[in-house]
């Protein structure tokens, strides 16, 4: 076995073609790295009969006293399950990439290990997992472990929600609470569509807060990406917000003077006239915030009489699926729900052209102790998703001296 040097095309021929390909593994994501800092090598490895039976993108950076540490995202692509094939790999790495300065390789293959329901059970379990995991130990990676929240490079845990069916009944399957902000959102005017013209200005907007990487980041995905990337908004009509907001408005107050009526009915009991009190003290509460969403609703028609964009998302399609890399929701009108809404008419669009799935990206694998992130499980799952648990994150050292000074500084996690 060796270890060659391949061409973006030569590699992009061999990875399209593997049973773990993903998008991260591609010379388009590839050609995005370098054009943000980093160096990059498409590795073959190479069997004694001279076929090429694996392939990696290694990105890396200069990060300590001119030592490297090579990452591959979502690699490397390689029959795990052979004992002797992953030591003879491991070897033949080690002493490339020892000899060029690196002290570290870190990969996180994109095989899954279990497929969970939105609550965490079991579906399917991958019986290959504990072999894979087994095999890469003895060549000598390190395993991060079974990790529940973002301790990896890239996300352990992803939400798909499963297309192939018909709308109505993928709609139905949703947690009831989402149905509802679907419904609400579109109630308040809220609509979304596919932008043919990629506009990412207003997209960063959304994202800037929750991204480290910069506008011109992507831009270089939409350029190397071409067709394959698509973006969505979720725009509010202001007219169309204006009109529900009075109308909603007049039905909360008929409801609030039929509760004043009735607590004014000598002939109820103790119980039932507090029961009533109840109520009109929520309806007063409700006409109070409708009253309000009128006041904003009309200086919004006034400001943006053609709408206003609320949220959006980046997708990229893969194969037969499409993952949603980022997306965000302006937090000024985060009542509106746009981002259910969002989700839902991408769910459909998808649905409609033939794909298998809609990745929605990570989530944690706690599904029953609170945390900070239990909002984004919530949100997630609310779409009955099908939750996908990777193997993780594997290192193997190639320079103990300089890793540990490395380490020593406190540089790596």
């Amino acid at each position: 076995m060796k270890i060659v040097t391949l061409s973006p095309e030569q590699f992009d021929k061999f990875a399209s073609n593997h049973r773990y390909r993903n998008y991260y593994q591609s010379s388009a994501y590839g050609n995005v790295m370098v054009k943000f800092g980093y160096n990059i090598h498409y590795l073959g490895i190479v069997s004694d009969t001279n076929k090429l039976i694996g392939a990696t993108l290694i990105i890396y950076k200069e990060i300590f006293m001119s030592n490297k540490i090579a990452y591959a995202p979502r690699g490397i692509l390689f029959n795990y399950e052979d004992e002797e094939q992953v030591k003879e790999m491991t070897k033949q790495l080690k002493k490339l990439l020892g000899k060029q300065g690196f002290m570290l390789l870190r990969m996180d293959p994109y095989i899954p290990e279990t497929i969970r329901d939105q609550d965490g059970n079991t579906i399917n379990f991958n019986n290959q997992a504990s072999d894979i995991i087994k095999n890469l130990k003895k060549a000598g990676f390190s395993y991060k472990g079974k990790t529940k929240f973002f301790e990896t490079e890239k996300p352990r845990w992803e939400a798909l929600v499963l297309l192939n069916r018909d709308d109505r009944e993928i709609f139905a399957k949703f947690d009831k609470r989402t149905r509802n902000k679907i419904r609400k959102a579109t109630a308040h005017g809220v609509q979304v569509y596919r932008d043919s013209d990629r506009d990412l200005n207003a997209l960063y907007h959304f994202i800037k807060k929750k991204t480290p990487n910069p506008p011109a980041f992507y831009k270089e995905l939409c350029r190397n990406f071409k067709k394959n990337i698509e973006i969505y908004y979720a725009v509010l009509s202001t007219e169309v917000f204006t009109i529900n907001s009075r109308r909603i408005l007049e039905q909360e107050q008929i409801k609030n003077d039929q509760l004043n009526a009735l607590i004014q009915d000598m002939t109820l009991d103790r119980k039932e006239r507090n029961n009533f009190l109840n109520q009109k003290m929520e309806s007063d509460k409700l006409l109070n915030q409708y009253k309000n969403n009128i006041v904003v609703a009309t200086d919004l028609l006034k400001q943006h009489p053609q709408g206003i964009k609320i949220a959006a998302a980046l997708v990229i399609t893969y194969d037969n699926g499409a993952y949603v890399f980022v997306d965000g929701v302006n937090d000024e009108y985060s009542s509106l729900n746009a981002n259910y809404l969002l989700k839902w008419y991408m769910i459909q669009d998808y649905n409609n052209r033939g794909f298998k799935y809609l990745n929605l990206n990570a989530v944690v694998g706690e599904f029953e102790e609170e945390n900070k992130y239990s909002g984004l499980n919530e949100m997630k799952l609310g779409f009955n998703t099908t939750i996908t648990e990777y193997l993780g994150e594997f290192d193997i050292i190639l320079n103990n001296f300089s890793y540990n000074l490395y380490k020593s500084f406190g540089k790596d996690k």
